[in-house]
């Protein structure tokens, strides 16, 4: 998840060893009969992300898939930010409007004062009181397809349905390891062994990955799941970020065919690439991650016309949104710059 660090000098990589994610997290959940003391409440809750971390993307496709916006409203940090915490300096003045902070270390504090890991996003926090609820960012987009159904906009999808759930959870379980996580293994490797321990596991799972949605439009059943969202955020930072910046260079996504179509079919769905900001996404890799990358230098390509061109995947059959029905387009506070995505 989308951890703190810093822009001058940050840490990511260790020395001789093996990247290991951090993956304890504030497990507060909140759900329906409000057994963690956080009952469903439309407007209580706000959802602080960025665009640039993959694993608060997520939280911002499974909320417009949902039609989550008017119940959850959502916070937006910029790209970058420094050893302390994600600032809001998108927002005027660098104060988020509705929590009122500058960082979202204020609202970790708020609850935890001797918090004692970084402040990563996605998190939601509880607006009445300021204070951070949950940053479990794999329960959480579970829990918005489980526990808010009451304020699912008419005809949402079902991403987690019942009779998939166990094979839902055994391909999110591998595509972690080996290509959400496996990516970074890559990236903050700190050994040439590690390094490339890293890289034949993650090409070995998108290999298998490949062979999987040869024959199938989507990871899991006939229509979009969890699944597909998890694979999504990784796949579409892959050429801009992880086969240059990580290393994960075997091959780019526009050179994996299967992949190549199935990320544009996604993209090209309502509520996938309409959330997806390609300008934040590098200058937060390539200006966060010094240890990596000196001198902060972002590149400016790849080209992304390639992610409208025609994906033909609509032949394996499949219905996107299952029974349910497209989302309408994000709000006007929530679309991405049109400079910063090919969907103009």
């Amino acid at each position: 998840m989308g951890e703190t660090g810093t822009t001058s000098g940050g840490k990511y990589v260790e020395p001789g060893g093996e990247f290991s994610r951090d993956q304890r997290y504030i497990a507060t959940r909140i759900t329906a009969d409000g057994s963690d003391g956080y009952p469903v409440e439309p407007g209580r809750y706000r959802l602080v992300v960025s665009r640039a971390c993959p694993w608060a993307n997520r939280l911002i496709i499974v909320r417009r898939l949902l039609g989550l916006e008017d119940a959850i409203s959502m916070g937006v940090a910029g790209p970058t930010h420094d050893e302390l915490s994600w600032t809001f300096d998108l927002d005027p003045d660098g104060r988020d409007p509705v929590l009122g902070i500058e960082r979202l270390r204020e609202a970790y504090l708020a609850r935890h004062p001797d918090y004692p890991r970084g402040i990563t996003v996605p998190a939601l926090v509880d607006v009445p009181t300021g204070q951070v609820v949950t940053n479990d960012y794999a329960q959480m987009s579970l829990d918005l397809s489980t526990q808010w159904t009451a304020h699912h906009r008419e005809g949402a999808p079902q991403l987690y349905p019942e009779p998939l759930r166990a094979e839902i959870d055994e391909v999110n379980a591998v595509v972690f390891a080996d290509v959400n996580n496996g990516v970074y293994r890559c990236g903050f490797a700190g050994s040439q062994k590690a390094y490339e321990q890293a890289y034949h596991r993650l090409f070995d799972r998108l290999d298998w990955l490949s062979e999987r949605l040869a024959e199938q439009r989507y990871l899991v059943g006939d229509a979009i799941t969890e699944a597909d969202v998890r694979l999504f955020t990784t796949l579409v930072r892959f050429d801009p970020v992880y086969h240059g910046h990580f290393k994960c260079n075997r091959q780019k996504l526009t050179e994996m065919p299967v992949l190549w179509a199935y990320a544009r079919d996604l993209f090209q769905t309502p509520g996938f690439g309409d959330t997806i900001d390609f300008d934040h996404i590098k200058r937060h890799y390539y200006e966060v991650h010094r240890d990596i990358n000196p001198t902060g230098v972002v590149p400016l390509g790849p080209d992304l016309a390639g992610w409208l061109t025609p994906h033909d995947r609509e032949e394996l059959g499949g219905r996107p949104f299952g029974d349910g029905t497209a989302p309408p387009p994000p709000p006007p506070a929530e679309r991405v710059d049109p400079a910063h995505t090919p969907l103009r």
